[in-house]
């Protein structure tokens, strides 16, 4: 005898694939949502991602809340020694191929070859990128400028030392004029761009002010040698703007704030 099957069997079946479909439409959904939220941001209200939160929001980011080394800070004179013992800058840079990346809350050109480095305290660091914040995360006296670029190197042991360049409203930068005409639909990974060379980073190497301090995004690691280059180069508004168009919404302002000194020394070479 055959079986009629009912109506309304037919009609729970479909609900249960058009339901079945939904949850995993969501699914994906969500799941891009997550992929391409920040884990963390610059906003100082906000009390869930913002930077007074940092140090709560995974263990390994502890040091962003209750590390005493921490950077940026103010180059007060009050804090300020003269060391005769620094000399210029030893800078060996040279051409390497490289990428650059949108990481979301920064543009970055990271060197993918050996791009050479800098000789601090005797101990070489090999160039690893440059990145820039707006507006600068380190002032000098309470002034903060328009711009600040890190050239972040990294020692055979796997220290840290930064060359921090401030930048002003003016001519436009030739290395950035570069970068710029480069950013287009890049990747978080890094998209190639053939040889660049980090000479074209022109900065002063005679004037400078180094401390010891951290890492200015999470996980905010101590321990980092900070030089901050005492001359203050341009950028034009242009350039500026192009660089903030370029990160990811909500952090065109992507300057850490400035951080207790505690007992730290800034020393000078003059």
């Amino acid at each position: 005898m055959a079986i009629v099957a009912s109506p309304f069997r037919y009609i729970l079946i479909a609900i249960l694939l058009a339901s079945s479909a939904l949850f995993t439409i969501c699914q994906a959904s969500s799941k891009d949502e997550v992929e391409h939220q920040m884990p963390f941001n610059y906003e100082v209200t906000d009390n869930v991602k913002g930077p007074n939160k940092w140090g709560t929001l995974k263990p390994e980011w502890r040091s962003c809340g209750d590390g005493k080394l921490q950077s940026p800070i103010d180059m007060i004179n009050e804090r300020v020694k003269v060391l005769p013992s620094l000399k210029s800058l030893k800078i060996v840079y040279k051409t390497a191929p490289a990428k650059i990346a949108n990481r979301g809350h920064d543009i970055s050109v990271g060197w993918e070859g050996n791009a050479g480095g800098a000789i601090i305290n005797g101990t070489y660091y090999k160039l690893a990128n440059i990145h820039w914040h707006s507006p600068s995360e380190h002032t000098v006296n309470g002034t903060r400028y328009a711009l600040e670029g890190h050239l972040v190197h990294k020692s055979a042991d796997g220290s840290i030392a930064v060359i921090g360049i401030l930048y002003k409203i003016g001519l436009p930068d030739p290395f950035l004029t570069q970068v710029l005409g480069k950013t287009k639909n890049i990747t978080e990974e890094g998209t190639s761009v053939g040889d660049v060379s980090p000479r074209e980073i022109k900065f002063s190497r005679n004037k400078y002010y180094r401390y010891l301090g951290s890492l200015t995004t999470p996980p905010c690691t101590e321990g980092v040698i900070w030089t901050l280059v005492k001359k203050v180069r341009t950028v034009s508004l242009e350039q500026l703007n192009a660089l903030k168009e370029a990160v990811h919404d909500g952090y065109e302002k992507n300057a850490r704030p400035v951080q207790d000194i505690y007992t730290r020394t800034i020393n000078t070479s003059s």
